[in-house]
């Protein structure tokens, strides 16, 4: 006779690999629509239909509409088929490995080269959804928010290499790295013809130039 707990296990097991690989559908679904149609030109019902799930399930795997592109923008930056928390994410873990402020802060800012070009027009379209929409606008505060506090985490980061100015707060240091990571910024630098690569160039010389002490000659 079957064991009866090892056949619940199993079978909870199958659900949540079930549950996955919906979720992950809808993820890539929704992010091939934002990427080519904008926030505004993409319809849950298409997010639902590309899936093969129904709306419902959307909202129950994911989320509402500005749920669901946080979601995607988070699948981005960790480059993943899944939203990954920052700390497990590759580029966090190279800048943490990193020894020493600057090699840290360039480490940081060509990953922001990489990533920025895919993310940034989903968090600027959820930026603008945010200025009609009120349920963009608590997610969007919530992404700034986040924002700020992981740039604290760097700003530690850094202290703790003996190589930041002594008349900076933590607090100083990482308002300046954050309003420099933003995606206002980030076009406003491309814009002017740089790209990707000269905004990480761009970044890395200015962050290494006003954050850090001087060394001494």
């Amino acid at each position: 006779m079957p064991d009866p707990v090892k056949t619940r296990t199993y079978r909870s097991e199958r659900r949540q690999a079930q549950a996955a690989a919906t979720r992950r559908a809808v993820l890539l679904a929704a992010r091939d629509l934002f990427v080519g149609h904008g926030y505004p030109g993409t319809a849950v019902s298409e997010v639902a239909r590309r899936a093969g799930v129904s709306v419902d399930t959307v909202y129950a795997s994911v989320g509402r509409k500005p749920q669901l592109l946080l979601a995607v923008h988070d699948m981005v930056l960790g480059g993943t088929d899944e939203p990954v928390p920052a700390e497990q994410r590759d580029y966090v873990r190279a800048v943490r490995d990193a020894t020493g402020a600057r090699a840290k802060i360039e480490v940081y800012a060509a990953a922001l080269g990489r990533l920025l070009p895919g993310t940034v027009p989903l968090a600027d379209a959820l930026r603008v959804a945010a200025t009609t929409d009120d349920a963009c606008r608590a997610v969007w505060e919530g992404l700034t928010e986040r924002r700020a506090a992981n740039m604290r985490l760097f700003a530690r980061d850094l202290r703790g290499t003996g190589e930041l100015r002594a008349d900076l707060t933590d607090d100083q240091v990482a308002d300046l790295v954050w309003s420099m990571n933003g995606p206002e910024y980030y076009l406003l630098v491309t814009s002017r013809g740089g790209g990707a690569e000269g905004y990480a160039a761009l970044v890395t010389d200015v962050w290494t130039r006003t954050l850090l002490a001087p060394v001494d000659a």
